[in-house]
C-alpha cells in the first residue's frame, strides 16, 4: 500500500512523509525477531535494546511502522483494562488482580516519561477522562461503577463521581446530570508517539524492516517475502491483522472501530464545550464512543458501530464506512451542539483485537520460543506499553513484579469456527447498540447489556 498520509488524521498532521524504511534484505539471524512494527513490537525492540544493547533484535513489518491501530486509535493512553477486576480476582485473585490494574496505572506515566527522555514530541496532554452520565439509568451506572472501585481499595483520587455542575465544566455536554472522572489518562496524537518510537528504537541499533510481509511463524523461524530470520525468540505483535497469520484466525477477532475529527475549531466554540486540559471523554452508553480534544484544536471522535466481516476479514475497504460515519458525526453533534456547523475533514478507521474472553495477555513460550502480546480491545496505547516491558523480561528471564502480573501466559480461548464466528460477534455487536436503545425506552438497565455481559463471562 501507498499514500500512507490518507490512513487517518493522525498520519495527515504527523508532519512526514512515511517514505518506507529498507526491507529485509535477505535471510539473516538474529536473537528476538519482531514481527510487528506497531506499538507492541516497538516497545518490545526499545526495551530490550536499552536492557541489553549486545541482544540482536529486528523488528519486520509488512507496511511501515504505525500502519495499524497504532497509528490510527483514539489517541487514549489511558489505565484502562480490558479485563474487568472482578472477573481477574475470580481466576487469580485478589491481590493479583488489583496488581494488574495498578500496573496499568503506573504505566500511563512511564509512556509519557519514555516519550520525554527520547525527545517524542506526541502532543501528550495528562487532562484524565470524563464519563459523562446523560440518562437516569447512566447515573446510576457511573455511581456502581465508583462502588466497585472502591470495593478494590482505588480511591478519589483514581474514580472520582462528579455532580452535574462538576461534570459539566469539564465537559459541557447536552443532558449531563454527572460523570466518573479519572486522571490515569493522557491525550496523545498515536501516529507522532509510534513514529517517534520507531526512529528512537532505530537510534539503539535495532533494525525496523518495513514493506517486508512475514508469511509464516514457526520456532526458530520468521518467513518473509523477502527471506528468512532465524532467530530464539519470535514475538507476535500483530494485533488486529493477526488473524491474517498461518494457523491465527481463530486467535483474535478483527473488529473495526471508525473515527472522524473536524477542522480545528475556535475558542468561542471551546468555550461552549470544555475540555480545557484537553480531557478524553466519552458517556456510559453500552455502543462505545470516545472522543479527545486534539493538540491543533480539533475534535477526535470514534466509535464501535461498523460491522464484523465474515472470517476474520481485513481489507481496506473495510477501514471507511459512510454509514458508521454519519451516525458519529450524528452522535457528536448531539453530545455537543457547539460543532453542528463544524466542517468534518477526516474520516478514518481500521481492526482492533478482541481475545475470547476480552482479555488482553502476553506471554512466552520457553519450549518454543513464541512470544505474544495482544487482545488489548481498543486499549492499547497504554498497554502495549506494558506488554514491551514484560515482554523485555520474560525474553530475560527476569523474576520481577511484571512478569507476575495476571496476564502474563493467560490463554484465551480460541474463537469459534464460522459461522458461528460471525453469528456470535455479529449479535453482540447489535445488541449493545440495542442496549441503548432499550434503556432510552424502558428508563431500566438493559437485559441485553445483561445478557451479554454474562455470555463474556463478565
Amino acid at each position: 500500500m501507498t499514500g500512507y498520509r490518507h490512513l487517518s488524521l493522525w498520519h495527515d498532521t504527523a508532519g512526514e512523509d512515511f517514505a518506507p524504511r529498507p526491507a529485509l534484505p535477505g535471510d539473516r539471524d538474529a536473537d528476538v525477531a519482531v514481527v510487528g512494527a506497531g506499538l507492541t513490537g516497538l516497545w518490545t525492540a526499545y526495551y530490550l535494546a536499552k536492557a541489553d544493547p549486545t541482544l540482536r533484535v529486528v523488528v519486520l513489518e509488512r507496511e511501515v511502522a504505525g500502519f495499524g491501530a497504532s497509528g490510527r486509535n483514539g489517541g487514549w493512553c489511558s489505565a484502562l483494562f480490558p479485563a474487568p477486576v472482578s472477573w481477574l480476582a475470580q481466576r487469580y485473585g485478589e491481590a493479583r488482580a488489583v496488581a494488574q490494574h495498578r500496573a496499568m496505572v503506573a504505566t500511563v506515566d512511564e509512556v509519557g516519561r519514555a516519550a520525554a527522555e527520547e525527545g517524542i514530541d506526541c502532543d501528550w496532554a495528562k487532562g484524565g477522562t470524563v464519563t459523562a452520565a446523560r440518562t437516569q439509568v447512566q447515573l446510576e451506572r457511573a455511581r456502581a461503577e465508583v462502588e466497585d472501585a472502591r470495593r478494590w481499595g482505588f480511591g478519589e483520587d483514581d474514580l472520582a463521581l462528579l455532580d452535574r455542575d462538576a461534570a459539566c465544566a469539564r465537559l459541557a455536554a447536552t443532558g449531563v446530570l454527572g460523570a466518573t472522572y479519572t486522571p490515569h489518562c493522557a491525550a496523545v496524537h498515536p501516529a507522532k508517539l509510534v513514529r517517534g518510537l520507531a526512529s528512537a528504537v532505530e537510534r539503539l541499533g535495532v533494525p525496523v524492516h518495513e514493506r517486508t510481509a512475514v508469511t509464516g511463524i514457526s520456532p526458530g523461524v520468521v518467513t518473509t517475502d523477502r527471506g528468512r530470520v532465524r532467530a530464539d525468540v519470535v514475538v507476535r505483535a500483530t494485533e488486529g491483522f493477526t488473524a491474517q497469520l498461518p494457523g491465527q484466525r481463530r486467535a483474535v477477532v478483527p473488529v473495526y472501530s471508525l473515527m472522524v475529527a473536524t477542522e480545528p475549531l475556535p475558542d468561542d466554540v471551546w468555550a461552549g464545550i470544555g475540555l480545557a486540559q484537553r480531557e478524553t471523554f466519552t458517556d456510559e452508553r453500552h455502543l462505545i464512543v470516545y472522543g479527545q480534544r486534539t493538540a491543533d484544536g480539533r475534535l477526535a471522535f470514534g466509535g464501535r458501530g461498523a460491522p464484523y466481516h465474515f472470517g476474520s476479514q481485513v481489507r481496506p475497504e473495510h477501514d471507511r464506512d459512510p454509514q458508521v460515519f454519519a451516525a458519529l458525526r450524528r452522535v457528536l453533534v448531539d453530545l455537543l451542539p457547539p460543532v453542528e456547523d463544524a466542517a468534518f475533514t477526516h474520516a478514518w478507521g481500521g481492526p482492533l483485537g478482541i481475545a475470547r474472553d476480552w482479555c488482553a495477555s502476553v506471554g512466552l513460550d520457553r519450549s518454543t520460543g513464541l512470544a505474544w502480546a495482544g487482545g488489548y480491545v481498543g486499549d492499547g496505547v497504554s498497554t502495549t506499553n506494558l506488554a514491551g516491558r514484560t515482554l523485555r523480561d520474560l525474553v530475560l528471564g527476569r523474576d520481577t513484579e511484571l512478569v507476575a502480573l495476571p496476564w502474563v501466559n493467560h490463554r484465551s480461548p480460541r474463537w469459534e469456527p464460522e459461522p458461528l464466528r460471525w453469528l456470535g460477534v455479529s449479535a453482540s455487536l447489535r445488541a449493545m447498540g440495542g442496549a441503548d436503545a432499550e434503556e432510552l425506552r424502558t428508563g431500566r438497565p438493559s437485559r441485553r447489556a445483561a445478557m451479554l455481559a454474562r455470555l463474556l463471562g463478565h
